[in-house]
């Protein structure tokens, strides 16, 4: 355990010194709760991994703070002028979240007085902008604060490498082992974080050009002369993309647009919202409210930093939210139509459905399946197009390699404009999807474990027991990905496919206690779309419920 004094000693925010001084005391007078959260807190120092650094802010080691953050911002910097040479070039953004631009402000501080050059936007703005700037100003990193859809308490430190350090593939995308591991080894040997040296000028502010650059090429992504005649509603979620959003749509005609007032400013406390990301239940409640009272064609939502992208529609049987393989699907129809003349790759997660490769090779386009997270999507070669089930969408690898809300927003308000055009809905390109190449129906089982030590035991007990038959149907396949593939490097996953085709991909989280099945089934349309959609209804229904039961710890363990 590191030492509390210690650290408190070298603490260079007067604030969470304070804290920890009145922790310690509550502590050293008997305070049980004091005494677990200063175990907690002192277990060892926050994990520099490939989602950079993400959690609880406060005091100590293990929670985000400015002494967290120095180190982390040090230990960079020496990476980076190890690759690249002292000059290396840093760009910084930041969200709304409590402490994000004293975050953002002290990498600043430390690259500088390090003798690189570091170049900090003005103001919070989404995720998809400092992913921009990477490649438009041809850094060697970015470094952006942000803890994305997480809870209010949290905060983060996501880190993207180009420039000089990564080939064509890797630059502007998030880090991927090696980097994290030898990034980590830097800050674990950096000195303690009031003796780090830092700069109180120096660094220069993103000229407010780059920003206008990133919406010229977003307004470029769509034709200049089409239909817009949608009514659209948007949330921000209490986040930093509703001004980017909404110009966005508005400078390419889209002017019938009205966002949902209680979450249109920055908040970070998320006020309207038990946690702030749009695929939690009820986190579009308002959006949908506001959705019927306008007569909307269509609701939009960002996470609070933008770079994810949900949709909900009216339907026959009223609204509903898309799920992220649904929008996936209605995107890559779209940027085929493109790609059959241009060339390139789809690039889809093991987890997501299968349906866009299906899509691609109807439109004569290759496709590749990656890891999890968009740091393996967006290396995919010649990615034109890459999505994952968990509503991350990239339509411009050119211009952001990264999941991006603003850019996936406005092209799938273009298409549900020319849809409407036609006299169509996004509800009946779903089904002349499903006409086309089978009904995709996926879904999730979501396994909670009371501590992450149960995990790998969960895991463990597939591998030993995997199931005999999934939904009625025999089981054909049992791939363990722990030792790799041809196609993918090795992660700690499980495929399970049955004789019809239905598919169980299996993981534990990286984040949370629980063990994640994401199941999809695929049943031809042999008469009508409604039928084979109430087909794999009842099918999924069984498959969800054998791989709760395949998932099941039995009792002694």
């Amino acid at each position: 355990m590191i030492d509390i004094d210690s650290w408190i000693e070298h603490d260079p925010d007067e604030v969470t010194r304070q804290e920890l001084i009145a922790l310690k005391q509550k502590a050293e007078g008997g305070d049980a709760d004091a005494q677990a959260e200063i175990a907690d807190r002192f277990s060892g120092p926050l994990e520099f991994g490939t989602a950079g650094l993400r959690g609880a802010m406060g005091g100590g080691p293990f929670r985000m703070n400015r002494a967290v953050v120095r180190k982390a911002a040090a230990g960079l910097v020496e990476f980076l002028q190890d690759k690249v040479g002292r000059d290396a070039l840093i760009v910084i953004g930041y969200d709304a979240r409590h402490n994000s631009r004293d975050f953002a402000l002290d990498t600043a501080a430390v690259a500088t007085a390090a003798g690189a050059r570091a170049l900090i936007y003005p103001r919070y703005l989404p995720t998809p902008l400092l992913a921009w700037a990477v490649r438009y100003l041809d850094a060697d990193a970015g470094v952006m604060v942000t803890a994305s859809h997480n809870p209010p308490k949290d905060n983060g430190y996501k880190v993207y490498l180009g420039g000089r350090v990564v080939d064509e593939d890797g630059r502007g995308v998030q880090i991927v082992p090696p980097h994290d591991s030898e990034i980590a080894e830097k800050i674990a040997a950096t000195p303690p974080a009031d003796e780090i040296p830092v700069a109180s000028t120096g660094w220069s502010l993103i000229d407010e050009s780059v920003v206008e650059a990133y919406l010229e090429r977003t307004r470029s992504l769509i034709p200049p002369e089409h239909s817009s005649d949608i009514k659209i509603v948007h949330t921000s979620m209490h986040g930093v993309g509703g001004e980017t959003m909404m110009k966005v749509l508005k400078d390419a005609g889209f002017t019938n647009v009205h966002e949902v007032e209680e979450q249109a400013q920055p908040d970070p406390d998320f006020p309207t919202v038990s946690f702030p990301n749009p695929e939690e239940p009820g986190a579009l409640d308002l959006a949908i409210e506001k959705a019927k009272k306008v007569g909307a064609d269509l609701v939009i939502a960002n996470d609070p930093d933008a770079d994810r992208c949900s949709i909900a529609i009216p339907t026959s049987t009223g609204w509903r939210q898309l799920n992220g393989d649904e929008i996936g699907s209605v995107l890559g129809e779209q940027i085929a139509k493109i790609g059959a003349i241009t060339g390139g790759t789809f690039a889809s997660s093991v987890v997501s459905s299968r349906l866009l490769k299906e899509i691609a090779g109807r439109h004569g386009i290759a496709h590749a399946t990656t890891l999890t997270g968009f740091k393996w999507i967006a290396r995919a070669p010649q990615i034109i197009f890459g999505y994952e089930e968990a509503i991350g969408f990239c339509v411009d690898p050119e211009g952001v390699k990264d999941k991006d809300g603003i850019t996936a927003g406005l092209l799938f308000a273009y298409i549900a404009a020319q849809l409407k055009t036609r006299g169509q809905t996004v509800e009946d390109q779903l089904d002349h999807l499903a006409q086309t190449h089978g009904v995709y129906l996926t879904a999730p089982v979501t396994i909670r474990v009371s501590d992450l030590s149960l995990m790998p035991a969960t895991m463990a007990h597939l591998r030993a027991h995997s199931p005999e038959t999934l939904a009625g149907s025999a089981v054909t396949s049992v791939s363990d990905l722990s030792e790799g593939t041809p196609d993918l490097p090795p992660t700690d996953a499980i495929i399970l496919l049955n004789e019809l085709g239905d598919r169980a991909v299996v993981r534990p989280s990286g984040t949370e206690p629980k063990v994640k099945c994401y199941l999809e089934v695929i049943e031809p349309v042999a008469t009508t779309v409604q039928a084979a959609r109430e087909a794999a209804s009842k099918r999924m229904s069984q498959l969800q419920k054998d791989m709760s039961a395949a998932l099941a710890l039995p009792s002694d363990s």
